[in-house]
């Protein structure tokens, strides 16, 4: 995602109800996310659905970071092989490898 441009990417809500047509084309020409505004206020920000899975996908990584660094500040991290095993074995029943 390009960062925006000032001048062509900050709209009223009137214009884009207006040209949204031409907005969404424009949108994915440039792709730069589009901030409409309501009484000269940002009300919004439009981007297309690649750039939105791309932030939240980050979003969901950058959680699940943060919750494995503190279950492994709580003590709940797994120390090594056999703790491993031992607890695979106990919830899924043993594997027999060859």
């Amino acid at each position: 995602m390009k960062p925006i441009s000032i001048q062509d990417d900050i709209i009223p809500i009137g214009e884009f109800k207006t040209h949204a047509s031409r907005i969404m084309r424009g949108l994915r020409e440039h792709s730069r996310p589009v901030v409409i505004t309501q009484n000269g206020r940002p009300a919004g920000v439009l981007v297309t659905p690649e750039d939105y899975d791309r932030l939240t996908e980050r979003e969901r990584f950058v959680a699940a970071v943060h919750q494995g660094l503190a279950e492994s500040e709580a003590g709940m991290a797994i120390d090594d092989d056999n703790d491993l095993n031992a607890l695979l074995d106990g919830k899924f029943g043993h594997l027999d490898t060859p």
